[in-house]
């Protein structure tokens, strides 16, 4: 299908109501177009921070949400068989949408930055920027989030290489288990640049670092030490779970998940759909979903990558404020720009100072806002 590219700005009204309702607590959540203010579509709401450690998060509830049960994830996808990912040149089998006789498509020899994906079943496809799938002649992570039409043709699909020094065997991807930490999935997801992905695996984070700042807990030099000893492909999936580097993560996977089931236990009318992460004192990132189904779905990965993120960052034990962590519930103002394709899903990036905004909403049958992530640049 034909995508149209679009830049526009403004945004302001919209974006003044939410920093007013942000100052409440509240935020409300509504599609481009699809409730005026004033009749929200949903809340936002912050509970009380979990920390451990150098990591803050904030689990993000609702009251109300959307019937996300139509979508099928990667993970889901590629282990039943109804998706399929290989590298450019590899044969691709798929039956067109009205079910009829089957086509086989070639799409040109491999290429780093380039897959194919095919979504054989009935179900529309979630992609989100980060997600890594393993397999081909390089591990990849998704370059943007979108969502795959079903039965559709084989899509030429945008990644960027996450294991840098191997490529050979294998064509076809089978797991997706991993999403990466927040300074890969902010270089790949705002950036886009290869070499810059690259270097985030390989250096752990790309927050600014001082001479004053306590030592990460995997500094760059265990990184280094692993990248030569268990995972000379730089491979991301070997150098974040090798006992060097994994013994950090799930101490801090561990403890905040604890910590995280005790805040959110108990609540009556509302459902945890996100949350917001902070790094010592800094707000950093932020992950909200459609619903609570598909925050549950992703959350043990999402943590897993925040607790990369954490250890690869300085040990600071500031903590952020709750006023800090709501201003990542506003709507930004700023130059907008989006993609969309019709009657399948619309991806826009807003970015306001150092901070980035990013939506994607499904246009069918309604129009919803699947996933949004914020992110304070690094860079």
């Amino acid at each position: 299908m034909d995508r149209t590219l679009i830049s526009t700005f403004g945004h302001g009204l919209l974006g003044i109501s939410a920093l007013g309702m942000a100052a409440l607590g509240f935020v409300w959540w509504a599609p481009t177009g699809a409730t005026p203010p004033g009749k929200p579509v949903g809340e936002w709401r912050l509970l009380e921070p979990v920390n451990y450690e150098n990591l803050t998060v904030f689990p993000v509830v609702s009251s109300s949400g959307y019937d996300t049960s139509a979508f099928l994830t990667l993970e889901d996808g590629l282990s039943s068989g109804e998706v399929t990912v290989r590298e450019q040149g590899a044969e691709a089998i798929y039956r067109n949408r009205d079910g009829s006789r089957p086509v086989v498509r070639n799409y040109g020899g491999p290429a780093v930055n380039q897959l194919v994906l095919v979504n054989h079943s009935k179900r529309p496809l979630l992609l989100l920027a980060g997600e890594l799938v393993s397999g081909g002649k390089q591990d990849r992570i998704i370059a943007k989030d979108r969502i795959v039409a079903p039965l559709g043709d084989p899509l030429p699909l945008d990644v960027f290489c996450v294991e840098h020094g191997r490529w050979s065997s294998g064509s076809q991807f089978n797991e997706a288990k991993t999403i990466v930490h927040p300074s890969v999935r902010e270089q790949a997801a705002v950036k886009q640049k290869q070499a810059d992905v690259w270097e985030a695996v390989t250096a752990g984070s790309t927050a600014q670092r001082t001479a004053a700042a306590p030592a990460p807990a995997v500094g760059t030099t265990e990184l280094a030490v692993t990248i030569q000893s268990e995972a000379p492909t730089q491979s991301y999936s070997k150098i974040y779970e090798s006992p060097r580097v994994s013994s950090s993560v799930e101490t801090v996977v561990g403890e905040i998940q604890r910590r995280f089931r005790k805040e959110t236990s108990g609540l009556k009318g509302e459902r945890v759909v996100g949350v917001v992460v902070a790094y010592g004192g800094e707000v950093a990132w932020s992950d909200i979903f459609a619903s609570d189904e598909l925050f549950d779905h992703y959350w043990s990965k999402l943590l897993r990558s925040y607790a990369v993120e954490a250890v690869a960052r300085p040990t600071w034990r500031e903590k952020a404020s709750a006023d800090e962590a709501r201003e990542f519930l506003r709507r930004l103002n700023g130059r907008e720009q989006t993609e969309s394709e019709p009657g399948v899903y619309r991806w826009r990036e807003i970015k306001e100072d150092g901070l980035s905004q990013i939506e994607l909403e499904a246009l069918e049958p309604k129009v919803i806002t699947v996933h949004r992530l914020m992110v304070r640049r690094t860079s």
